[in-house]
C-alpha cells in the first residue's frame, strides 16, 4: 500500500526560521517543509506546484503589519484557512569564537531588527544590516567564521546552523508575538471559524469609510483590526484591511457583506478561520 504523501508547507526564509517553527506548531512534525527565499517566491509556491500550503507572517505585536505579505496576499488569490500566533524570542547569535565584545555588526530581517531597537541603541558600536531573513543570517554568519559578525534570530536557527547564542531575549518587549496565516487555494471550511479577514476598496467620497464600518456596528460585530494601504496607480487612494470577530456561517455576517457590496467598489474575503489564542509563555 502506497504511503500517503506529506503536506508540503512553504514558508519564507531558510531552515530554522520562525516561520518554520510556526508551521510545525500548527500542523505537526509530519509535514514537508518548503523554504522559499523571498515573499514573492513564497506566494508563488502553490502555483508552481512546489507546495500545498503557504504559511505567511502578517502581523507582529511590536513591528506592526508585515506589509509585503499582506499586499501579496491580495494579489495571490489565496485564502486563509487557519492562523497561529507564535511567541518570538530573539537571540544574538555568532559563529565559533565570537563574543559580545568582538561583535561589530549584526544582520537580520528588517522586522527582526525593528523588534530589537533597544538592544541596538544600547550597543551603538554594533552596526545593523538588513538581510532577507533571520535564519539565513545565522547561516551566513556561521559560514563566514568572522567573530565580528552576528545575527538576530531564534534558538531554532542557532540549533539548525550551529550558531553560538551570545545573548537571549534581546527583543524590546517580552510580549512579542507574530501572527501567521495558513493559506491555500481552497481551504476547508471550519465549524469553529470565528475570525473573518477581508479587504475593502471604497468610493473616494466623504463618509465612505464611516458608512462601511456602520454595516458591522449596526449588527454588533466586533472589529478587531483595520489598516489602510495605498492603491497602486491611484494616488492618495487606499484599500482597507479588516479583521472581524465573525463567521460566514452566521446570517448576520452574510447580510452585512451583502449590504457592503452595494456601496463598496470591491469587497474581497481573504478567509474565515478559527482564531488562535497563544498559550502563556513558559515561566509566565
Amino acid at each position: 500500500m502506497k504511503a500517503a504523501s506529506r503536506l508540503r508547507v512553504a514558508f519564507q526564509g531558510e531552515r530554522g526560521a520562525f516561520s518554520e517553527e510556526a508551521a510545525v506548531r500548527l500542523l505537526g512534525e509530519g509535514i514537508e517543509l518548503v523554504p522559499r527565499p523571498t515573499f514573492d517566491s513564497l506566494f508563488s509556491a502553490i502555483g508552481e506546484g512546489a507546495a500545498d500550503f503557504v504559511l505567511a507572517p502578517v502581523e507582529n505585536t511590536l513591528a506592526g503589519t508585515v506589509t509585503a505579505s499582506i499586499d501579496l496576499l491580495v494579489e495571490s488569490g489565496l485564502k486563509a484557512g487557519g492562523e497561529i500566533i507564535l511567541p518570538i524570542a530573539h537571540c544574538l547569535i555568532g559563529g565559533p569564537g565570537a563574543t559580545l565584545e568582538t561583535i561589530r555588526s549584526v544582520e537580520s530581517h528588517p522586522v527582526a531588527l525593528a523588534q530589537c531597537e533597544r538592544f541596538l541603541r544600547a550597543h551603538q558600536r554594533i552596526a545593523a544590516r538588513a538581510a532577507l531573513d533571520t535564519a539565513g543570517s545565522v547561516r551566513d554568519v556561521v559560514r563566514a567564521g568572522d567573530p565580528a559578525r552576528a545575527a538576530i534570530a531564534g534558538r531554532r536557527a542557532a540549533d539548525f546552523w550551529g550558531g553560538k547564542i551570545l545573548l537571549e531575549h534581546i527583543e524590546d518587549h517580552p510580549e512579542n508575538y507574530t501572527r501567521f496565516l495558513l493559506l491555500s487555494r481552497s481551504p476547508q471550511a471550519s465549524v469553529n471559524a470565528n475570525r473573518l479577514s477581508l479587504v475593502l476598496e471604497l468610493p473616494h467620497a466623504p463618509g465612505a469609510l464611516h458608512r462601511a464600518l456602520g454595516v458591522f456596528a449596526r449588527r454588533s460585530m466586533n472589529l478587531l483590526k483595520i489598516e489602510s494601504r495605498p492603491l497602486a496607480g491611484r494616488p492618495w487612494q487606499y484599500r482597507f484591511y479588516l479583521d472581524l470577530q465573525a463567521s460566514l456561517a452566521d446570517a448576520a455576517t452574510r447580510d452585512a457583506l451583502e449590504e457592503l457590496r452595494q456601496s463598496a467598489d470591491r469587497v474581497l474575503i481573504l478567509g474565515c478561520y478559527p482564531a488562535h489564542e497563544p498559550a502563556p509563555r513558559e515561566g509566565a
